[in-house]
């Protein structure tokens, strides 16, 4: 009896209070997802809103609501030239730096992940080593590189080192994709008579596709929004990217808020519709790669 009283007197004591387990259907926890939401997106719909305000209710109420829905603002972006060829240029960079850094990446992630040599595991790691080297870093030598080459004021002076910029993180995505294709595939094929170059394009392509769209949708965004390089390289108003002739629409026109502000936010919209339709593939690619 004496045992089990100081064993019982032992026990520890259990609260009477069981802690609530975590759980997605907590309004609380959709309230602070909206707030997050709401925070995120508060600069994004003043932007939009501003172009359909006058200068005036900016400067007298600047968080106000338009009363007078001024279209004018952005007729005035969209009719004229500056803008439409800026997105000319934006979308020629993207496009160009995009081709270059998945075909590049796939081509070198397919060695890397297929072939077995001496220095491989060196190559891996210094591709990853790429990452942690930022653009900011090497401005200088990359204005040196390309003044060089001839390559000032061209948009060929802008794509060349964003793709450059690009090859690692498309190296770490789809490695792990080629790696995981079975060998019995390429062992089949080799049987039929199928090249190495023809096991590339009718077996690795198709089954890394995931990677390559979610390679390529980053590559995409990530160069459309690029600014500190085009601002190195491009000194002429005719090549300017859209970041850039943001910027100096904004230096042009900074007595007029208001058109600024449509201005800013015809050349976000773009980026922001395409990151909105292929979330998802980024999402399945990413995961992907994380599981391979």
């Amino acid at each position: 009896m004496a045992v089990t009283a100081v064993a019982g007197r032992g026990a520890p004591r259990r609260s009477s209070r069981s802690r609530k387990p975590f759980s997605w259907t907590d309004p609380s926890v959709y309230f602070v997802a909206l707030l997050l939401i709401a925070t995120m997106l508060a600069p994004v719909v003043y932007i939009i809103l501003g172009g359909f305000r006058t200068n005036a209710e900016i400067t007298t109420d600047p968080a106000g609501l338009p009363t007078d829905w001024q279209t004018q603002n952005y007729l005035d972006v969209l009719t004229g030239s500056t803008f439409w060829q800026q997105v000319a240029n934006s979308t020629i960079v993207a496009l160009a730096t995009t081709a270059g850094v998945v075909t590049l990446g796939l081509m070198t992630s397919f060695i890397i992940a297929r072939y077995r040599f001496w220095g491989r595991g060196a190559m891996y790691a210094l591709f990853a080593a790429g990452l942690m080297f930022p653009l900011t870093v090497a401005i200088t030598p990359l204005y040196i590189l390309v003044k060089t080459l001839g390559l000032m004021n061209t948009l060929p002076g802008v794509i060349l080192p964003q793709i450059g910029f690009g090859i690692p993180l498309t190296i770490i995505i789809l490695v792990p994709f080629v790696r995981a294709i079975p060998d019995e595939i390429q062992e089949a094929a080799s049987i039929d008579g199928c090249s190495r170059l023809g096991f590339f394009w009718r077996m690795v392509l198709p089954l890394a596709m995931p990677g390559v769209i979610t390679v390529a949708i980053l590559t995409f965004i990530q160069s459309w929004n690029g600014y500190l390089l085009p601002l190195f390289i491009l000194n002429r108003e005719e090549t300017f990217t859209l970041p850039l002739g943001v910027q100096a629409f904004a230096s042009e026109y900074s007595v007029d808020t208001a058109k600024v502000l449509a201005f800013t936010s015809l050349s976000m919209i773009p980026a922001l519709v395409f990151f909105s339709l292929f979330q998802r593939r980024i999402v399945g690619g990413l995961t992907g790669a994380v599981k391979g």
